[in-house]
This record gives C-alpha cells, sequence and structure tokens, in this order.
C-alpha cells in the first residue's frame, strides 16, 4: 500500500522549520483521581514526536481521550495527565493548549498538546469547516494513531483531505507494514464493495503482491460470534486454518453435534457456523474441532476444573477452556504455520486454572518460526501475562481497526492517506 512516511520526509529534510500536526492516539484510562493508570499509548506516540522535534519542526499533538460532548469542555476530558507524563518521557514542557482551532502559537523545536480534539464542534461527523481550519494550522499533517484508523472523523480524515502535506507516521506505518504481511492487501483480504482492499489499497486483481506465508492460521475467539461473525465469513474463504476459542467454540461445538452443557453458546447462530465450517471444508481447510474441554459446574476462580473428552460434556457444565490434547494438536499447527493472525483467548485465562489452552496457544506462537500479528485487548493481556512480548511479529496497538482489517473492511485514515500520496 502506497502512502507518504513521516519519516522518509524527515530524511529528505522536508521537515525542518515546518509546522507538523500530528494525531496520536494518547486515550489512556485514568482512575477517579485522574491519574493515569497505564501509559503504553503515550509511550508509544513518543518516537514519532521526537522525531519531528529532531527535525526542527514546529509540533502540535493532538488526541482524544474518553468520550466528551462536543462543545461541552469538562476538566475529566482534559489532556492535563497526558501533558505531564508526555513532558516526563521528552525531558522537556509540554504545554497544553486549550481552544486551539483558530490559530496555536508553536515555534520550531518546541512541542505542545492541543485539548482534546474531540471537544471540539463537528470532530465526530468530520464537518469540513473544523477539517479546513485545523489544515490551515500545517504545512504537514501525519497521522499515527492506528487505534482510530477505523473512524473518519476531522482529526483522523477531514484534515488529510486538506492539510498541504498528509503522511503516515512510524506507529501507522509499522502496522500497514505488518497487516500488509499477514494478510498481503487486497491480494489475501480481498476486495470490498468497491473494489479497495482492506486498507483502501486496490483490490485483489490489481495488487500484485505475493500472498502470506502459508499456512495461514487465524485464531478468532471471544465470548459470541455474533461480534465476530464478519470476520470469521471473511477468514474463512482466505486462511488455511481457523481456530476458535472462548464462547465462539461452544456455538462451533454444536454445529459439529456435540453438547456443551450450560455453556455461553449462540445456539441461533448454529447455521452460520456450520457455513464457515463447510467453507472452509471446500477449500480444503479446516476449523478444528476440540476434541477435549476443561469444565466447572460454576464460572470462578476457585472453581474444580475436570478435563472431558469433547463428547462427555454434562448438562450442567461449563466449557472453559479446550483441553490438553486439543491444544497439544493446535499448538503443533501453529508450529508448523507461515503467518498466524491471533484475535482473541481461547479459554477463561483469567482465572488460572482455566488458562492452560491459551497459554500453550501463546508459547507455541512464540516458538514458531511463522511471523505472526496480535490484536485485541484480551490477547495483548494474555501476551503481557506469559510474557512472549518479544516473541511475536507485530502487536497491533489498536483493537477495533484490527478487527476491521479482519473483516475485510476500508479504513478511512489509510484511504485518505493513500488516496493523497497517488494524487
Amino acid at each position: 500500500m502506497k502512502v507518504l512516511r513521516f519519516k522518509d520526509l524527515v530524511n529528505e529534510g522536508r521537515v525542518t522549520g515546518q509546522r507538523v500536526f500530528i494525531r496520536a492516539d494518547l486515550n489512556v484510562p485514568l482512575d477517579d483521581a485522574g491519574r493515569i493508570t497505564e501509559d503504553t499509548r503515550i509511550r508509544a506516540s513518543v518516537p514519532c514526536i521526537e522525531l519531528a522535534l529532531q527535525a526542527g519542526a514546529a509540533v502540535m499533538v493532538t488526541s482524544h481521550l474518553g468520550r466528551p460532548t462536543e462543545g461541552a469542555f469538562k476538566p475529566e476530558d482534559s489532556l492535563a495527565p497526558v501533558a505531564a507524563r508526555l513532558s516526563e518521557l521528552l525531558g522537556r514542557e509540554v504545554k497544553l493548549v486549550p481552544n486551539w482551532v483558530d490559530g496555536v502559537d508553536v515555534a520550531p523545536g518546541q512541542v505542545v498538546l492541543l485539548e482534546n480534539c474531540r471537544v471540539n464542534v463537528g470532530e465526530k461527523k468530520n464537518k469540513p469547516e473544523l477539517a479546513q481550519k485545523m489544515a490551515a494550522l500545517c504545512d504537514i499533517y501525519v497521522n499515527d494513531a492506528f487505534g482510530t484508523a477505523h473512524r473518519a472523523e476531522g482529526t483522523t480524515y477531514g484534515i488529510a483531505e486538506y492539510a498541504k502535506v498528509a503522511c503516515a507516521g512510524p506507529l501507522l506505518a509499522a502496522e500497514i507494514d505488518a497487516i500488509t504481511q499477514a494478510l498481503a492487501l487486497g491480494a489475501v483480504a480481498g476486495p470490498s464493495q468497491d473494489g479497495a482492499g482492506p486498507l483502501g489499497g486496490p483490490g485483489a486483481a490489481g495488487v500484485g503482491a505475493p500472498g502470506p506465508k502459508r499456512p495461514l492460521i487465524a485464531i478468532v475467539a471471544g465470548s459470541k460470534v455474533s461480534t465476530k461473525l464478519t470476520i470469521l465469513q471473511s477468514l474463512s474463504s482466505k486462511v488455511d486454518g481457523l481456530i476458535v476459542g472462548g464462547g465462539i467454540a461452544n456455538t462451533f461445538l454444536l454445529a459439529a453435534g456435540l453438547k456443551i452443557g450450560k455453556s455461553l453458546a449462540e445456539p441461533d447462530l448454529v447455521g452460520e457456523a456450520t457455513a464457515v465450517i463447510e467453507a472452509m471444508k471446500a477449500r480444503g481447510a479446516e476449523v478444528p474441532i476440540p476434541v477435549d474441554v476443561v469444565c466447572a459446574k460454576t464460572f470462578a476462580a476457585d472453581a474444580p476444573a475436570t478435563v472431558k473428552a469433547a463428547g462427555e460434556v454434562a448438562d450442567d457444565d461449563l466449557i472453559l477452556d479446550i483441553g490438553p490434547k486439543t491444544a497439544a494438536i493446535l499448538a503443533d499447527k501453529l508450529q508448523a504455520a507461515g503467518t498466524i493472525v491471533w484475535n482473541g483467548p481461547v479459554g477463561v485465562f483469567e482465572f488460572d486454572a482455566f488458562a492452560h489452552g491459551t497459554e500453550t496457544i501463546a508459547r507455541a506462537i512464540a516458538a514458531s518460526d511463522a511471523f505472526s500479528i496480535a490484536g485485541g485487548g484480551d490477547t495483548l493481556a494474555a501476551i503481557a501475562k506469559y510474557g512472549i512480548e518479544q516473541d511475536v511479529g507485530y502487536i497491533s496497538t489498536g483493537g477495533g481497526a484490527f478487527l476491521e482489517v479482519l473483516e475485510g473492511k476500508t479504513l478511512p485514515a489509510f484511504e485518505i492517506l493513500q488516496r493523497r500520496a497517488l494524487a
């Protein structure tokens, strides 16, 4: 996918003295006292900001935080805690600027943080009047916020339409590269209704790029089939193996004619699950159905765990994890894979008694020679729990955006950056 990259502009000497507007993802969790409880997103934004400062740019950074009401700023909406943390990380003062749409005072070599962008009237609906005002603030617009790439808002899309130059920051560029390697743009993920690939690139007929290294195995897990049905349907025509887990796996067990007791499932979607299984089978691919499971009588961390064959689940059983035989089978498949896409733990990994399946999957991915890409909040929590961050090929920073890529959707932020690059 062709987009202009900020790093290239820096290397070409085109950033010095320029006003650079960076859309970052600084939407971090805060406690009741307004203190940051986890700052990964802020730390991830630092390389782009430092790149711009080292190049001698006048740097403006903004982000959303929480879900403020447009035109009705409240103290809890403020990016003040973020400005304080950025100041610490950058080793310099980062001034917080309110009411910035009509003008920002910042000199080359300086950086300011523009107050919560979603407070601005017209941000969510991408009003042209707002986008044009923001574009007038800068010479170069940089999108470095993959977590919002699936939203066509003022600071993620509109400003990119009108800015003199629009490009991808290092975080966004890394996401593009990783997703391209895993899904090969439209060549694998298929054209969307408008003929574009999932990243806004050309459809399958126009890519000419090699597919991902095979076998391509996708792990899609979660509580409900309904929330990830379009992902399952999209991947069923692309991947060589589709591993399902959690409540989703229970619905597939029903589709395979097996009893699941009182486990979480969606019986009304058995037909859709069956269709996914049949679509895979028709291509010589598979949805591995668990051969054993870990059950309990209650949903609790201290509930006694019992391993049972998949055909021996009692009416009062809850399936809370895949069994050791199933985990071993899946681990073998993952270690032989060429590419792995991972979204979701396969069991209730928060409870140690029901975490063995997810841990086995995680360690198999870590040990595999495959290129792996993982995304989604629970997936990242599992990666952190088992300490395999360095063994996953790429960890995606955007939950919703990552899921929409897997669905084969066009991401607006990618589409506009590509359109500007090709203009």
